[in-house]
């Protein structure tokens, strides 16, 4: 009977201290990024270096690695994308890899559970790629993941610690789809002939076409600066520096009017400068 009472006893002094709210080791991040017509999103734990030894040592060369601490690592695609050649559909994944001196393998996985070795089984993969491995000149204290060089139709998700960079390239195959909608929209009892002639401008490089598109949304805007950039940016590709210059003292003049000091400085720039 002593003894219950003891341990009642002992329980009842634990249990009536608070709970004390204390910083995590290696705190989580989530990190996303607009790329595409989707996003991607990583979310893992940030370990510090904290004087150790990373590569070779905390994390094993040779053997594979959660690619952060606590949980799995996960990465959320919204839309599909091209990793290695393949096409991983939309959806969640973990990240995973296998560091070595020279280089990573890089793995995408359907499995969101794997955060130890012991639990990884291969034939779950859905891609692997190689990434070689970049020294840093300063050190990267707490284990950093990125998005960089983030283009139309490709970006790289770049991990670093300590003096240590990987990148994971990741693309989308888009093109024909925006053509599709830009079609379709210009068919439409209300085109917009700004979106269409950027597309034809910056991603099919038919700037005839593009200079065909955004005259006529001039013509439907006539007080809209901006298109007057647009306008001269296509004319100076074309090699019509008379146009050119026309369009950016048109737009000079009408963002003078309406008090953007921003279109102003690009027309002056970005075109009369060039010419």
């Amino acid at each position: 009977m002593k003894q219950l009472l003891m341990l009642a006893a002992t329980f009842a002094a634990v249990t009536s201290y608070g709970q004390v709210n204390m910083p995590q080791p290696s705190p989580t991040q989530t990190i996303k990024q607009n790329f595409g017509l989707g996003t991607v999103e990583v979310n893992y734990s940030r370990p510090g270096v904290k004087g150790r030894k990373i590569f070779g040592d905390v994390v094993p060369f040779n053997k594979l690695w959660r690619t952060g601490a606590n949980g799995a690592t996960i990465i959320n695609f919204s839309d599909d994308v091209i990793i290695g050649g393949t096409t991983v559909k939309a959806g969640k994944y973990g990240l995973l890899s296998i560091p070595s001196k020279k280089e990573f393998t890089l793995i995408i996985t359907k499995d969101l559970t794997v955060n130890q070795p012991s639990l990884y089984k291969q034939e779950n993969d859905v891609v692997r790629v190689t990434a070689p491995v970049n020294k840093l000149s300063d050190a990267v204290e707490t284990l950093t993941m990125q998005f960089a060089n983030v283009k139309n139709e490709s970006c790289e998700l770049q991990l670093m610690w300590d003096k240590t960079t990987v990148s994971l390239p990741i693309t989308v195959d888009i093109k024909d789809r925006i053509k599709a909608d830009v079609e379709k929209n210009l068919a439409s009892d209300k085109p917009n002939y700004q979106a269409a002639a950027s597309f034809y401008f910056e991603w099919m490089k038919d700037n005839s076409k593009a200079l065909t598109l955004i005259t006529k949304g001039v013509e439907q805007q006539k007080d809209a600066f901006w298109l007057f950039l647009l306008k001269a940016k296509i004319e100076k590709e074309l090699g019509d520096k008379v146009s050119a210059k026309a369009s950016a003292e048109k737009c000079i003049e009408l963002a003078t009017a309406a008090k953007n000091g921003d279109y102003v400085r690009m027309a002056q720039e970005d075109i009369l400068k060039k010419l």
